[in-house]
């Protein structure tokens, strides 16, 4: 994928979670108000609760992992780690062992391994990130990891490989490569049982 076209994708990225996180805010804040007016709390209200906070939580992860970024840019630990817990609290877990800030690009190759991550291990597991503003690995470990070869190959291929076979669930195989290319460094894959990217 070019810069060009990744820059597209980045700006249709940020467009479509600007215009997402307003509304789904409200519905939160409606839930809000009807509590305050006493509107009894039951199963119902609980899962559109749930469901509000979990679309905001991703909504804000695919802003920072599929928006534009800027150079200069940086973001907060407390902020990053708000972010990931939000999204991964059931049968994946997020173990986010960054300290301080990081840049903005950094943040961003960060959540697409992520992404990355939580396709080996799609019955649970753990994903930990470690490292910081020099170097970040993140692995995924689960009791039954099945990362598949033909999306982890694109993140170490020479040249930007075809994305017309790749599932849509699965565009940040295509991305992160770019993305690190822009900023001068490579993907290294281990497979050992659990799977790991650092860069």
């Amino acid at each position: 994928m070019t810069q060009s076209n990744r820059n597209l994708a980045a700006l249709i990225g940020s467009r479509i979670c600007h215009d997402l996180i307003s509304p789904v805010g409200a519905i939160s804040n409606g839930l809000e108000l009807l509590g305050m007016a006493g509107v009894p709390d039951g199963p119902e209200m609980a899962l559109v609760a749930d469901s509000a906070a979990n679309a905001n939580a991703r909504l804000r992860f695919f802003r920072v992992a599929f928006g534009l970024t800027s150079e200069g840019q940086s973001m907060a630990e407390r902020e990053m780690r708000g972010i990931v817990d939000g999204v991964y609290t059931a049968k994946i877990a997020c173990d986010w062992q960054v300290p301080g800030a990081l840049p903005r690009q950094m943040a961003q190759a960060a959540f697409l391994a992520i992404l990355c991550a939580e396709q080996a291990i799609p019955y649970g597991g753990t994903i930990r990130v470690e490292g910081g503003a020099d170097a970040l690995r993140i692995t995924a470990i689960g009791d039954r990891a099945e990362p598949k070869p033909e999306y982890w190959a694109r993140l170490t291929a020479p040249e930007p490989l075809d994305v017309d076979d790749l599932p849509a669930a699965q565009v940040q195989f295509a991305l992160l490569p770019g993305l690190l290319a822009e900023m001068g460094r490579r993907a290294d894959v281990q497979m050992n049982g659990s799977v790991s990217v650092s860069f």
